[in-house]
C-alpha cells in the first residue's frame, strides 16, 4: 500500500489525471445537482433521468471521433460554457426544462471526452490516470446530489463551474508538452480480431452496468451509508487503473470480477461486506477502457466513447425492467460476474505488467 501511494504522488504520468479527477468531481455535481432539482416532484421523474443518460452517453462516441480529428478544438473549455448556460438557462429562463437538459448533456460529453483523450494520451501506456479521472464522477454523484438534499442556493453550482477553467488550461498545456501520437497500451492478445475486442469490451461494460443496479444493498438507509456507497465505487474504479499497472491488467480483470461475488451477493444487510464487492465490481472500468485503448491507438476519444455507449445499453433497461428478489439478483451477478472473468481470460494478454 505504501508503494502505490508514494507512486501516486511522484508519477508525471498521473498529473492530468489529478487536473482531471477534479474537473470530472465538478462536472457530476453539476449534472447531479441539477437532475436532483428537475426531478423534485416532477410527474416525469424517470424520464428525464433516462433523457439523461441518453444523451450524456451515447453522444461521447461522437464527440471522440471529433475530438481524434481536430485535436486543436478546445472542447474542454467548450463544454464548460455549455454546462454553465445549462444554469444560466435553467435559473434566468422559462424555457422548458428540456432546452437546458439538452445543453447540459452534451457539455458533459465534452469534458469527459476530453478528460478521457488526455489522460490516453500523456499516460505512456498506463491506466492510472485516466483511472483516477474516471473516479472523480463517484465521488461528484454522491456530492451533487446532497447539495440539492441539503439545499444550498443553486448559485453556488455557477462559480464552481468556472473553477474548472485553471485546471483545465492547466491540463491542456502538460498535454501538449507530454503527449504520445499513439497509445502505447497494449494489453490485448494479438492474434484476436480487434472487432471481436471491442464487442468484448462493450458487452462487459454493458452488463456489468446494469448488473450494477441490481446490487442487493437495503443496508443503504442513510445519507453517511450512501456517500460510503458512492465513495467506493469511486475508490475501486481508481484502483482498477492503478493495480493494473503495478501487479498486472488481467490479474485484476479476472480476479475483481470473481472476488466481487460472494461480497457483492451477501451483503445485502452487512456494508462492510457490501462496500468490499462494490469496490472490486468497480475495478472492471480500467480494464475495459485498457481493452479499447489497444486497438484505437490513433483514437483515445473514440475509444473512451464506446465504453459509455456500454454503459447507456446496461443502464437504459433498468428503467423499465427490475430484477426482482434477493435470490434473482444473487444469480444474476454470479453468473454476469463469471462470464465477464472468462472473456477478459481469453482476450487479456498474461505478460502485461
Amino acid at each position: 500500500m505504501f508503494f502505490i501511494i508514494k507512486k501516486l504522488f511522484k508519477s508525471d504520468e498521473l498529473k492530468t489525471g489529478y487536473l482531471y479527477f477534479y474537473i470530472h468531481f465538478v462536472v457530476e455535481v453539476a449534472c447531479f445537482y441539477y437532475l436532483s432539482r428537475v426531478t423534485d416532484g416532477s410527474m416525469i421523474v424517470w424520464l428525464i433521468p433516462l433523457i439523461y443518460d441518453a444523451f450524456a452517453f451515447v453522444p461521447q462516441g461522437i464527440f471522440g471521433y471529433i475530438s481524434d480529428k481536430f485535436p486543436k478544438l478546445k472542447l474542454d473549455l467548450i463544454g464548460i460554457a455549455f454546462l454553465f448556460l445549462a444554469y444560466i438557462i435553467l435559473i434566468f429562463t422559462s424555457l422548458n426544462v428540456f432546452y437546458s437538459l439538452f445543453i447540459l448533456c452534451l457539455g458533459n460529453c465534452m469534458l469527459h471526452i476530453s478528460g478521457a483523450e488526455a489522460t490516453l494520451k500523456t499516460s505512456n501506456g498506463k491506466l492510472s490516470p485516466s483511472a483516477i479521472f474516471v473516479s472523480g464522477g463517484s465521488f461528484g454523484v454522491v456530492t451533487g446530489r446532497l447539495l440539492y438534499r441539503f439545499r444550498l442556493s443553486i448559485f453556488i453550482i455557477l462559480p464552481l463551474i468556472l473553477t474548472m477553467i485553471p485546471f483545465a488550461l492547466l491540463a491542456k498545456e502538460y498535454e501538449n508538452e507530454n503527449k504520445d501520437k499513439e497509445l502505447k497500451h497494449n494489453y490485448v492478445k494479438e492474434n484476436i480480431n480487434p472487432i471481436l475486442i471491442l464487442f468484448v469490451a462493450i458487452f462487459i461494460v454493458t452488463i456489468r452496468g446494469y448488473v450494477g443496479y441490481g446490487i442487493p444493498t437495503s443496508w443503504n438507509k442513510s445519507i453517511i451509508q450512501n456517500v460510503m456507497l458512492f465513495s467506493f465505487m469511486g475508490i475501486g474504479k481508481a484502483l482498477g487503473g492503478i493495480l493494473s499497472d503495478t501487479i498486472g491488467i488481467r490479474k485484476v480483470g479476472i480476479l475483481s470480477t470473481l472476488v466481487a461475488i460472494p461480497f457483492l451477493s451477501f451483503g445485502d444487510n452487512i456494508m462492510v461486506v457490501s462496500l468490499v464487492g462494490v469496490m472490486f465490481f468497480s475495478m472492471t472500468m480500467a480494464i475495459t477502457l485498457g481493452m479499447l485503448a489497444s486497438i484505437f491507438k490513433k483514437n483515445p476519444g473514440l475509444a473512451f466513447g464506446y465504453t459509455t455507449i456500454g454503459l447507456f445499453l446496461g443502464t437504459a433497461p433498468i428503467f423499465f425492467i427490475r430484477v426482482i428478489g434477493l435470490a434473482n439478483n444473487i444469480i444474476l451477478i454470479a453468473i454476469s460476474s463469471i462470464i465477464c472473468s472468462l472473456l477478459l481470460s481469453l482476450t487479456l494478454k498474461k505478460e502485461v505488467k
